[in-house]
């Protein structure tokens, strides 16, 4: 794969994601819940995810519920023999628009053909499994709901397995199971609890990629990323997803939008080559 996106290819196992990718969260209607608001631009992104290069989404089919596979399916379908389209698992939708876990055996394989049936594949190329609380990872082994993943991958429904929102002593039991290609934790400027997980898994081969790139800054951190973004004459998203990409080589952008403008700002955003003086003024905002 040869591209001019920011960062590069990063390459796992027998795949090569675009380190710039695309997450599909954003395209559901307020709350991810429901359909767009304009289906038209919601197509229009995700052709213009692939015009521009980008050949790693991050879905799922809980996302809307339905929506966001549904739209993927769409635009796409047929797929770009190199896309790697990476799915999650793990949790379901109410009528209310909640978030409830859905972790048992039986539900997490219906996750998954409600996934390859929606996206209109035989089997998933990445299969997250989405572990932990909203905001980080809870204690307890996570052996069960692994051998699930290594069972559902050993019949070819999935080719690889990923985990989210989990601790490094998670990671380690995982692997012990079933091999891991990539872990999406929350991971910012201001929250940078897994700095030891992002330098593990990048010595493994492992990918890495962060969710909620602004996510939980109090006022003070919020301030500094601002006057450094002003001082760069760049948004203060362009500069946390430049941080992030120049922060190790095996981490992965999923920034999500539902506008083809703020898209091309988000790839271009990714690009910026941040001055060893402002990696110094960002690292000093970490909580």
């Amino acid at each position: 794969m040869t591209n001019n996106l920011p960062g590069g290819t990063f390459r796992v196992a027998d795949l090569e994601f675009t380190r710039v990718g695309y997450g599909a969260m954003q395209l559901a209607g307020p709350h991810v819940f429901g359909p767009p608001k304009d289906r038209d631009e919601a197509i229009r992104v995700l052709r213009a995810v692939i015009e521009l290069g980008i050949r790693h989404i991050d879905t799922s089919d809980y996302y809307g519920p339905h929506v966001t596979n549904e739209l993927i399916r769409e635009a796409l379908h047929p797929y770009p023999e190199d896309l790697v389209l990476v799915t999650k698992i793990g949790a379901r939708r109410d009528d209310q628009g909640g978030w409830p876990e859905a972790r048992e055996p039986h539900e997490l394989r219906q996750q998954v053909h409600d996934n390859l049936e929606r996206l209109g594949v035989e089997a998933l190329d990445v299969v997250n499994l989405r572990l932990g609380g909203l905001m980080g990872p809870e204690p307890g082994s996570i052996a069960d709901k692994v051998e699930v993943m290594a069972e559902l991958r050993q019949e070819g429904l999935i080719r690889h397995v990923g985990l989210s929102t989990i601790s490094a002593e998670q990671l380690a039991e995982a692997q012990a199971i079933v091999p891991i290609v990539c872990v999406q934790n929350m991971y910012n400027i201001a929250h940078r609890e897994d700095d030891a997980l992002v330098d593990r898994t990048a010595q493994q081969g492992i990918a890495y990629v962060p969710y909620f790139p602004l996510g939980g800054f109090n006022p003070l951190q919020s301030e500094g990323l601002a006057t450094v973004a002003k001082s760069l004459d760049a948004t203060p998203l362009a500069v946390a997803l430049a941080w992030l990409l120049q922060r190790s080589p095996n981490m992965l952008l999923i920034p999500g939008t539902s506008s083809v403008a703020h898209l091309r700002e988000n790839v271009a955003g990714a690009g910026l080559e941040l001055p060893a003086t402002a990696i110094e003024a960002l690292d000093n905002l970490a909580g």
